[in-house]
């Protein structure tokens, strides 16, 4: 009996081992509209009482139903403060390229960190990155204006930061776009060339940062953020409609990338 007891507690012990060796933490940053894809039809009320929401739920599914070890979180990011309320490419290349190290840059994790606490990094921007200004001839890498040459500058940066950790794997999102009513045609053909030149150009095949194609499901084919997925025609957050139909497409991209069927 006594070695009977032994031989369980080792088994055990040896199957938590092996469940943890096969866990894959994942790290989802965000703002406003991360976070309505991320709750998706879940209340936020909810979801700050027990924790839940419907990617985590999806991604929790999966796990039982293949038994796999998938933990996401989420993370509002940069914070509002000390660093400010903005994650356009821009911020981070300020904090991830431009400010690395081992050591927060003004309370915000740098690469290094996140890289070795997390094995998937998904980041995004919110949706004023699409108001993009006309090009002044003279690109700044470390400028915070909204440019298509500064944009393409701090883009370059950041992937051969990523680069720099092969044993990670990044998502990024397309660029969420604005209504009709809030961004003119210019700016909206400069985003449609950013979101072309990120699928076409910035992108490289088998390397470990993957495009989830945000803008696309947003626009359905056009150059703003379709008004049937927007909270009104004077707010450019999805609604929740549109959330709720998007997070299973998003937590089933996130399993793709990690199970290696995405190039």
């Amino acid at each position: 009996m006594r070695y009977s007891i032994i031989i369980l507690l080792f088994l055990m012990v040896a199957s938590c081992k092996s469940y943890n060796d096969n866990m894959i933490k994942i790290i989802f940053l965000h703002h406003s509209t991360g976070y309505n894809v991320w709750l998706g039809n879940t209340n936020k009320y909810v979801s700050k009482l027990t924790g839940k929401c419907d990617v985590k739920t999806h991604i929790i599914k999966h796990n039982r139903r293949n038994k796999t070890n998938y933990i996401i979180e989420e993370h509002f990011f940069p914070k509002s403060a000390p660093y400010g309320w903005n994650n356009y490419p821009y911020d981070y290349y300020n904090i991830w390229v431009r400010n690395s190290g081992t050591e927060p840059y003004l309370e915000e994790p740098t690469l290094e960190m996140l890289s070795s606490e997390y094995d998937v990094i998904i980041f995004k921007h919110c949706f004023p990155v699409s108001k993009i200004s006309q090009d002044s001839g003279q690109p700044d890498i470390n400028s915070p204006v909204k440019s298509l040459e500064n944009y393409k500058l701090q883009y370059q940066a950041l992937k051969n930061k990523m680069h720099q950790f092969p044993d990670n794997k990044f998502i990024i999102w397309t660029p969420a776009v604005n209504t009709s009513s809030l961004m003119s045609e210019d700016e909206a053909m400069r985003t449609k060339e950013f979101y072309n030149w990120i699928k076409n150009v910035w992108d490289e095949k088998g390397d470990n940062i993957f495009i989830w194609d945000f803008y696309n499901y947003e626009t359905e084919g056009g150059l703003y953020l379709a008004e049937k997925n927007a909270k009104a025609p004077d707010n450019s957050h999805p609604n929740q409609a549109f959330a709720a139909r998007i997070a299973p497409l998003f937590s089933k991209y996130i399993i793709d990338v990690i199970e290696n069927r995405i190039e």
